[in-house]
């Protein structure tokens, strides 16, 4: 049985993801999710999944950071971004932190029965106007930090997702339905496969990856030493 993981939040373009592969992929059997924490229970569920499908800004994602995760996670799985930005340089970032494809989401679905049918030979798919160009190379600052969240496990990714989006202990514990003393433990776990020793740069770490390339700038964005 071929399986097709999409998570993606929005039900429409989710249809049209859902339409083009079993366009391409007719006896697919498909598995979908609107959120990175479903997403975690799919691909955990599904190991052997051909090919997933990926939003970038998902609840519960933040910017290239679950793509990170994921690749971590499961780096046998061939990973197609999809989004509606369509800057190349974003688009050839998204390939340097691992995805095989990048469907923007303004393409018709015949294009992207093309590009699923590109990555599951084997190939990287980009849309023509960034195909062209020059690879990004990642400062090495990012790639250390992709490193470091791909390590994580998936409850700690949602802590720390939650920690970036400015949630305090007790409202995470409350959304995970865990104990604060659970979140503080995580918490102590995060720091250190991060390397950091505060929440402050624990919400700086995550929002490095993030796709707007203002958010990578600024005095604090560095990356600390590994510990």
């Amino acid at each position: 049985m071929r399986e097709v993981l999409i998570a993606d939040d929005h039900p429409l373009f989710r249809d049209a993801l859902r339409r083009a592969v079993l366009r391409a992929l007719p006896d697919a059997t498909l598995h979908e999710a609107d959120s990175v924490a479903s997403l975690q229970v799919l691909a955990d569920r599904h190991p052997d999944a051909e090919l997933l499908l990926l939003d970038l800004h998902m609840p519960g994602a933040r910017g290239f950071s679950t793509l990170a995760h994921v690749r971590g996670q499961h780096p046998s799985l061939p990973i197609i971004v999809v989004s509606a930005h369509e800057e190349s340089a974003v688009m050839r970032r998204a390939i340097a932190h691992g995805a095989s494809g990048y469907i923007p989401k303004s393409v018709s679905v015949d294009v992207i029965v093309g590009a699923v049918l590109s990555v599951l030979d084997g190939d990287v798919w980009l849309p023509p106007e960034a195909a062209g160009g020059s690879d990004t190379a990642l400062p090495p600052d990012e790639v250390a930090i992709a490193a470091r969240i791909a390590e994580l496990t998936p409850q700690q990714f949602r802590v720390l997702s939650m920690i970036a989006e400015g949630l305090l202990n007790k409202q995470i514990a409350y959304e995970l339905s865990v104990s604060e003393a659970t979140v503080k433990a995580h918490m102590t776990a995060i720091m250190r496969k991060l390397g950091v020793s505060n929440r402050t740069q624990v919400a700086l770490l995550a929002n490095h990856l993030a796709v707007e390339q203002d958010a990578l700038s600024g005095a604090n964005g560095g990356l600390p030493p590994s510990h």
